[in-house]
C-alpha cells in the first residue's frame, strides 16, 4: 500500500528552482532515506510531506488525501532538538501529548513509557541543557514516537552528533524501528548511514533537484550495523552511490553554489 505520492511536484523560490517535475512513492511502514548534497531539495521535500512548505505545482498525498498543512499524524525530528529549555526530559515528551487533549496524568504516564524506551529513565527529571547532545536527540526522538504518529519524518537527526554517538543513535533507531515499523522518511547526507537504516535509499542530484537513482537495500532485518559493514555487498552498494553522487562533479555536490537566503530551506 503507498502512503506517500508524490505527483510531479516542483518548488521554485524567488525565481530558484528547487525541484521540477519530481515523483516518489513511499509503502506504508517503509524506512526511505532520501540522500544527497546540499541544494538538492531534500530537506524541501520533506517539509513539503510534513505540510510545511506547499509544491509550487504538482500535489502531496498522504494516505490517498493532499497535504494541505501540517497533520496530526505526522512527527518531524529536526537536527537542532528543539527542545524547550525551561522543561525537564518527561516534560519534553509530554508536552505534544498535552496539546493533544491528554489530562496530565495520562500524559505523564505515557511520556514515562517512551523516556524508558530511549533509555533515559534516570535522567528524566533533568533539562536539557545536562544532558549531551545524544540524549537530546533521544529526547527529542522519544517526543516524535508518543504520539504515535503515522509517519516519522527525520531531518539529518543525527547531523549534529560526533561519529560514535552518532553510530550509536543509528543502532538505537534500528531497534526503536523495529518495535513500531512506522512509515519513515530519513534526510541524510550520509551514505553509509542511509544503507544501514533503509529499505530503500533516493539518491538526489541537486541543480536542479531530481531523482537520480533509487536504491533497494538488500540487507534482512533485525540488522547488525558493524555486521554489514563487513560485507563485500555493503562496501559495492556504498562504491557505487559515492560514484553515482561524485559523476555529478563539484557544481553538484556543491560547496557555495545555493543562494545564501534559501541555503537552510533547500537541504
Amino acid at each position: 500500500m503507498t502512503e506517500i505520492d508524490i505527483r510531479s511536484a516542483s518548488k521554485h523560490f524567488d525565481g530558484y528552482q528547487v525541484f521540477d517535475d519530481l515523483d516518489l512513492h513511499i509503502r506504508s511502514n517503509e524506512f526511505v532515506s532520501v540522500l544527497g548534497p546540499s541544494g538538492c531539495g531534500k530537506t524541501t521535500l520533506m517539509r513539503m510531506v510534513a505540510g510545511l512548505e506547499t509544491p509550487t505545482s504538482g500535489e502531496v498525498l498522504v494516505g490517498g488525501e493532499r497535504v494541505v498543512g501540517p497533520r496530526p499524524d505526522m512527527a518531524v525530528v529536526f537536527q537542532n532538538f528543539r527542545l524547550l529549555p525551561w522543561r525537564t526530559v518527561e516534560d519534553n515528551v509530554a508536552y505534544g501529548l498535552r496539546l493533544r487533549g491528554q489530562s496530565k496524568r495520562e500524559s505523564r504516564e505515557n511520556s514515562e513509557r517512551y523516556v524508558d524506551l530511549v533509555g533515559l529513565a534516570d535522567f528524566r527529571r533533568k533539562f536539557p541543557y545536562q544532558l549531551s547532545g545524544g540524549m537530546q536527540q533521544r529526547v527529542a526522538l522519544a517526543r516524535a514516537l508518543a504520539i504515535r504518529p503515522r509517519l516519522l519524518l527525520m531531518d539529518e537527526p543525527f547531523g549534529a552528533l560526533d561519529a560514535q554517538t552518532r553510530e550509536q543513535m543509528q543502532y538505537e533507531l534500528l531497534e526503536l524501528w523495529r518495535s513500531f515499523s512506522k512509515t519513515v522518511v530519513f534526510i541524510t547526507h550520509s551514505i553509509d548511514e542511509a544503507i544501514l537504516l533503509s529499505d530503500r535509499v533516493v539518491l538526489m542530484q541537486a541543480r536542479p533537484g531530481r531523482i537520480q537513482r533509487e536504491f533497494d537495500i538488500p540487507f534482512p532485518r533485525p540488522r547488525d550495523p558493524a555486521a554489514i559493514r563487513a560485507t563485500p555487498e555493503f562496501t559495492a552498494l556504498r562504491s557505487e552511490m559515492w560514484e553515482l553522487r561524485q559523476s555529478r562533479g563539484t557544481a553538484a555536490g556543491g560547496t557555495g553554489a545555493v543562494q545564501p537566503d534559501v541555503q537552510e530551506v533547500v537541504g
